[in-house]
């Protein structure tokens, strides 16, 4: 290997190794993230629903009239968005029409 080859390998490695730590971090946004389902593991634990009215009030451990992910406390994102994260479920997102058991008033 010639010392010009030399150089070049190494002045093309520290460009490629700036790189990796120039590049921006990529935010997720809730609609990449993707959808809880009823069926995952963790949801059926905790008894979620994407439909909150199908739910028995009387089942409901946190007296209220309306439950939904909407309006809990655990969850995340902006109000309107028909799909959130929450805190339960981390790494996906929730309908906000859904329930699930431990869902907890809004202060």
């Amino acid at each position: 290997m010639s010392k010009i080859a030399r150089r070049k390998f190494i002045q093309l490695s520290a460009v490629a190794a700036a790189g990796c730590f120039v590049a921006p971090a990529r935010q997720s946004q809730a609609g990449e993230l993707p959808r809880l389902s009823p069926d995952d593991a963790m949801a059926a634990a905790m008894k979620y629903t994407e439909d909150a009215s199908t739910v028995d009030p009387a089942t409901r451990n946190n007296p209220a009239e309306v439950q939904d992910c909407a309006n809990c406390a655990l969850v995340q994102g902006n109000d309107g968005d028909a799909w959130r994260p929450c805190q339960i479920f981390p790494g996906k997102v929730v309908a906000a029409a859904g329930w699930c058991s431990v869902w907890a008033p809004k202060a």
